[in-house]
């Protein structure tokens, strides 16, 4: 009764300093993942010039970054569990910065891929981890508006990557793209060994085990399909199907290896309990849609509605902006009404947008899509804070790591899985092969087919939303 007094007493107090501080390191360790996930995307002309080098060969600058987050963070949550979230925390930050360097100075196009492993896997610690130690850092009342923050973080780094990487690509050269984390990775490194908590250490004979060979079979199943969804050039052919297959014998070998091992990287318990199944299962849904309004919406503005490209650019910015400027708001409506409110009230307010533009039409232009959008990422924005914190608020602290990955990990897939089969919708929708050369009026009607489809997946998720606010059992019970 005294906890839940001071938890109380600690949600209406304004933070104190250090914790401040503290939050300024986490939102940095957001920030700067998110800002090299867009900040390379601009740059790939430039590359393909400098190195001499087709477009497929530099995409892989941005594919190996992203195939090293998604088939490493569960594995980078586990090992802070093990060995202390601030410690790898702090390596997850050394390594990012000291690859970004690296990044800057390869004199060859392999040499900056290989470097952009290496910071995908500083990523990687840096994701899982800066969502794994709010729960340590602010006082639980908190959560949502400290997870609003990090979600207005990972908006800002979205958004921001295009538009500085243009700015700096055109003013000092493409290598400064990857040269600005060096002076942030220095302060973030400060910030985040002076005032993050320091990991309180167990017995070592009580410590549990790396998994090392669930590490590895996670990581090679996770990079079969993240390849899968990935490769053939808009095409799923034999060798998609093949990777798929693979990922598919891959899971059924995890799962059995996870319960021949003492110690392993994924209790499947954890996944008897209805509510974080459900919880991760709606990341993954959202994130496949959010990354439809990234795929479909250049080619509606430009072919539908005839925008240039400055008109495109500028119009595709409101989504992240509307994302970065609602995110701390979210968080703080999610402390003063609760996360499963929050989430089912975030999706049909998701199912709303979406389906104002599966009705769109040319008539409304670019004004009738820039507030369907609207009302699609502000609503977007409150379901990211309200699932993040009912999750995070209702685990075992020893646990944080590696379900901050595991909600992580399902953001990725989703981002993933929707740039391929929502994508693959859209053309099917259009009826024609190539989206290019598409006539205005079928490239509108497949816009308005996607959105309908990715309506329903909200609507999928909501009902899960709903089926579990009836069974919100803290996770830690069957953790």
């Amino acid at each position: 009764m005294t906890e839940e007094r001071n938890e109380a007493e600690a949600g209406s107090m304004p933070m104190a300093t250090p914790v401040r501080w503290a939050l300024a390191s986490l939102s940095l360790s957001m920030l700067m993942p998110s800002l090299d996930t867009s900040i390379a995307n601009v740059g790939l002309p430039t590359l393909a010039r400098a190195f001499d080098a087709s477009f497929q060969d530099v995409q892989w600058v941005v594919l190996s970054y992203l195939l090293a987050i998604t088939t490493l963070i569960v594995s980078a949550g586990r090992l802070g569990d093990i060995f202390g979230r601030r410690r790898l925390l702090l390596l997850g930050i050394a390594l990012f910065t000291a690859a970004s360097v690296l990044c800057g100075v390869a004199p060859t196009l392999w040499l900056l891929i290989a470097a952009r492993v290496a910071q995908g896997l500083g990523a990687a610690l840096m994701m899982a981890l800066t969502v794994a130690m709010v729960g340590e850092t602010v006082p639980k009342a908190k959560t949502g508006s400290a997870m609003g923050l990090l979600g207005t973080m990972s908006a800002i780094g979205t958004t921001l990557g295009p538009s500085l990487g243009g700015v700096l690509i055109a003013g000092l050269g493409w290598p400064v793209i990857f040269l600005v984390n060096l002076p942030l990775g220095l302060l973030n490194f400060f910030l985040a060994h002076r005032y993050l908590p320091v990991d309180r250490r167990g017995p070592k004979a009580g410590r549990a085990d790396f998994d090392g060979i669930g590490t590895l079979l996670l990581a090679l199943t996770l990079a079969a399909y993240a390849l899968s969804m990935t490769m053939g050039r808009g095409q799923f052919g034999l060798l998609n199907m093949a990777l798929l297959s693979a990922a598919a014998f891959g899971i059924g070998l995890f799962a059995y290896s996870q319960t021949r091992t003492p110690s392993p990287l994924l209790r499947l318990e954890m996944f008897g309990n209805k509510t974080l199944c459900a919880s991760l299962a709606m990341s993954a849904l959202v994130s496949t849609v959010m990354m439809a309004t990234l795929v479909v919406g250049p080619f509606y503005l430009s072919r539908a509605l005839g925008l240039d490209a400055a008109l495109v650019g500028l119009t595709m910015s409101a989504g992240p902006l509307v994302a970065a400027l609602t995110g701390i708001p979210a968080g703080r409506i999610v402390d003063q009404f609760g996360a499963p409110r929050m989430t089912a009230v975030g999706l049909v307010g998701m199912v709303a947008g979406l389906l104002a533009l599966s009705m769109a039409s040319g008539i409304s232009g670019a004004a009738g899509y820039i507030a369907a959008i609207v009302v699609v990422t502000a609503n977007y924005a409150l379901f990211q804070a309200a699932n993040n914190t009912s999750i995070m608020t209702n685990i075992r602290p020893d646990q944080r790591g590696v379900v901050s990955g595991m909600l992580s990990l399902s953001r990725n897939l989703g981002l993933i899985t929707g740039a391929s089969v929502m994508g693959a919708v859209f053309t099917a929708a259009s009826a024609t092969t190539d989206i290019t050369m598409a006539p205005p009026e079928a490239v509108a009607k497949g816009m308005q087919i996607t959105f309908a489809v990715a309506g329903a997946l909200i609507v999928v998720a909501l009902a899960a939303a709903l089926a579990t606010r009836s069974v919100r059992p803290a996770i830690a019970e069957n953790g």
